[in-house]
C-alpha cells in the first residue's frame, strides 16, 4: 500500500532535526532473569489533560495521535490486536498484523495508536473512522498504521516495573526511528514543552504528550502522563438535536451533556462540523433513540428531539462560558462503544 509522506519535522531547524535521542549501546553481558507470565490484557496508562506543559528534565515530551488506542500482543503461535476495552480487533488491521509477524521478537505487548495520516502527515480521527466503515463498521482498515508508543512486555520479561527510559530504549531497539512500515516509532522530541506544543500547534495537529522519565507503567489516569491539547476536544453525550431543514441530516444542532458526579448535565449544543455524510449517519443512529422527554434539563428548546444519552460524541471546543457552556463547539464525530471514551466531568 501507498504510504503518507512522513511528518515534516515539528521544530523547524534545518542545521537540528527532530529526532528521538541517540539510543545507548547494550551492554551484552545481560543478568539470566526469570521468566515473568506474559499478561493475557493489559490496562492501559491514560493522560491526564492539562493547560500547560510541566516543566524539568524528568518528563520527556511526543507528539499526541488522534486514532484509536491498541495493544499489539506477540505470542508464540499468534498475533494478537486489543482495544482499549479489551475487544479483539485483530482481524480489522490485517497490515499492523503483518507488520507484528516481521518484528525481531519472541513476545511482545507494544501499546500504541492506529492512526491514519492525511497528505501531511497529520493524524485524522475522521479518516480512520472512515477506514474502518464508520461508526459501527465491519470494514477492514489497510489504511491505519500503528505508532508505538511504550513496550509492557519483551521476551519474556514484565517491564511495568521499569522506569519509561528503559522502556523505550528497548522499543527503540524493536522499532528504530524514521521507519515507515505499518508499525511505526512514536518518537520521543528533545524540546522545550512550550515551544514543542507552540510547534504542534502551528502545524494543526492535536497536541503534545509529556511522560515521566522515571515513571513505571501504570494503569489508569494517574497524572504520569500529561496530554497538553491545541484546541481543546472531550468526549459529550448527545441529549437530543435542534431539528433544521436547512442543514445537513436535518440537524441544526446537537444536544451535549456532560458528567456531575452520578448526574448528566446540559452543556450546551454543536450546530458545526458535520458533512453530508457524518449528518446522515448521526440522524440515523439518533432516531433509534428517540424519547418523549429529556434526559436532562436543557431549557426551553423549539423543534427539539430528545433522545436516549447513548452516544457519545467527540467535540473541540475553544473555551467554557461562565454558566458552563461550550464555547466556539464543532464537531469531530461518534466515539464507538469499543473504544471506551470517558465522558467529560465538571
Amino acid at each position: 500500500m501507498t504510504k503518507p509522506p512522513k511528518p515534516k519535522p515539528l521544530l523547524q531547524d534545518a542545521d537540528k532535526p527532530v529526532r528521538s535521542r541517540p539510543g545507548k549501546p547494550r551492554n551484552p553481558a545481560q543478568p539470566n532473569l526469570l521468566l515473568d507470565p506474559m499478561p493475557d490484557r493489559v490496562d492501559p496508562c491514560l493522560a491526564l489533560l492539562k493547560p500547560k506543559p510541566p516543566k524539568g528534565p524528568q518528563w520527556a515530551f511526543e507528539v499526541k495521535w488522534d486514532g484509536y488506542r491498541l495493544a499489539v500482543h506477540i505470542e508464540p503461535t499468534s498475533i494478537r490486536i486489543l482495544t482499549r476495552s479489551g475487544l479483539d480487533w485483530t482481524h480489522r488491521f490485517p497490515a499492523i498484523k503483518q507488520a507484528a509477524m516481521w518484528l525481531p521478537v519472541g513476545t511482545a505487548i507494544l501499546d500504541g495508536e492506529a492512526v491514519v495520516l492525511d497528505e501531511k502527515g497529520r493524524s485524522d480521527f475522521g479518516l480512520l473512522q472512515q477506514s474502518l466503515g464508520g461508526r459501527g463498521g465491519k470494514k477492514l482498515s489497510s489504511d491505519a498504521i500503528f505508532m508505538a508508543f511504550d513496550l509492557l512486555y519483551f521476551d519474556g520479561h514484565d517491564l511495568r516495573k521499569s522506569e519509561l527510559d528503559v522502556r523505550r530504549h528497548l522499543l527503540e531497539d524493536l522499532v528504530p526511528a524514521g521507519e515507515q512500515g505499518d508499525i511505526r516509532l512514536s518518537e520521543e522530541i528533545e524540546a522545550d514543552g512550550d515551544q514543542l506544543l507552540a510547534s504542534a500547534c502551528e502545524h494543526d495537529l492535536e497536541g503534545i504528550i509529556a511522560k515521566r522519565r522515571d515513571g513505571p507503567y501504570r494503569s489508569g489516569r494517574l497524572g504520569d502522563w500529561l496530554k497538553i491539547k491545541c484546541i481543546q476536544s472531550d468526549s459529550f453525550v448527545i441529549v437530543g438535536y435542534e431539528k433544521s431543514t436547512a442543514s445537513f441530516g436535518g440537524i441544526g444542532r446537537l444536544l451535549l451533556a456532560a458528567r456531575k458526579g452520578s448526574d448528566l448535565v446540559y452543556v450546551g449544543g454543536v450546530g458545526t462540523g458535520f458533512n453530508e455524510r457524518s449528518a446522515a449517519e448521526l440522524r440515523e443512529e439518533m432516531d433509534k433513540l428517540i424519547i418523549s422527554k429529556p434526559a436532562v434539563d436543557t431549557g426551553r428548546k423549539r423543534n427539539a428531539v430528545f433522545v436516549r444519552p447513548e452516544l457519545v460524541a467527540e467535540i473541540e471546543y475553544r473555551a467554557w462560558t461562565h454558566d458552563e457552556k461550550l464555547r466556539h463547539a464543532s464537531y469531530k464525530g461518534l466515539r464507538d462503544k469499543q473504544d471506551n471514551a470517558a465522558i467529560y466531568c465538571l
